[in-house]
C-alpha cells in the first residue's frame, strides 16, 4: 500500500499507550493494532477524527503517502 501508518510514532510523541487510546476512542484494541501495524484496508473518517483530536495531530500525521501508485490485487 503506498499509504503508510505512522500512529506508533504519534502515540510516542504524545506518551500515550495503544491501551488508552484504544479505550479514549471506543474500539478495541485488537483493531487499533491492525491499524497501527499497517495491516488495515480502511479506516472510518470518525475513527481518524477521534484519533487526531485525542492526539492533538492532523491526519497527515498519521497517514503519509510515499509517492508510489499500487493497486491491491484484490481491488481489480
Amino acid at each position: 500500500m503506498a499509504i503508510k501508518i505512522h500512529l506508533e510514532e504519534v502515540l510516542k510523541k504524545r506518551n500515550m499507550t495503544s491501551k488508552e487510546l484504544a479505550g479514549l476512542i471506543g474500539i478495541t484494541e485488537a483493531n487499533l493494532s491492525i491499524l497501527r501495524s499497517g495491516k488495515a484496508k480502511g479506516v472510518r473518517l470518525a475513527t481518524l477524527n477521534s484519533i487526531c483530536y485525542y492526539l492533538d495531530c492532523n491526519v497527515g500525521d498519521i497517514l503519509k503517502f510515499d509517492g508510489n501508485w499500487e493497486i491491491d490485487e484484490n481491488e481489480e
